[in-house]
């Protein structure tokens, strides 16, 4: 029986480590995804290339903080938090300024969401492992 509940709290402990991170590199594929809008028939290869790049550039910094989230957790938990926040209060400003916009807060539940709960599952790792 204390076998059994040590398999379990290492499957636990091992979902819990591997969550977030695998989460994180879905959600920011998904983000990568918006960029691809650039692409069009019109535009030179040049041009192309310069709005991959500016567009992918909340890709890159997510990149950067999955890196050193994936040994500190707690950096994890912060960074994701932050972008979530973030993204809110640059949607909000957006919406205050055109108020048509007002449905677009509603979208941003698909971005900040997933960012919030990523944060959140790197939090409950890194006081599991300080445990």
């Amino acid at each position: 029986m204390i076998a059994l509940f040590i398999n379990m709290r290492k499957g636990t402990s091992r979902w819990l480590y591997w969550t977030p991170r695998i989460i994180s590199i879905v959600f920011i594929l998904f983000l990568a995804l918006f960029s691809l809008d650039v692409i069009t028939p019109e535009a030179t290869f040049w041009q192309i290339l310069g709005g991959l790049v500016m567009h992918n550039i909340p890709v890159f910094i997510l990149i950067i903080v999955l890196v050193v989230a994936w040994k500190r957790e707690y950096v994890g938990a912060i960074a994701f938090a932050l972008a979530g926040l973030l993204y809110l209060l640059l949607m909000l400003i957006s919406a205050i300024r055109n108020p048509l916009e007002w449905y677009a807060l509603s979208y941003s539940v698909i971005i900040a969401g997933p960012a919030f709960g990523i944060a959140m599952l790197f939090y409950l790792n890194w006081k599991k492992k300080n445990r």
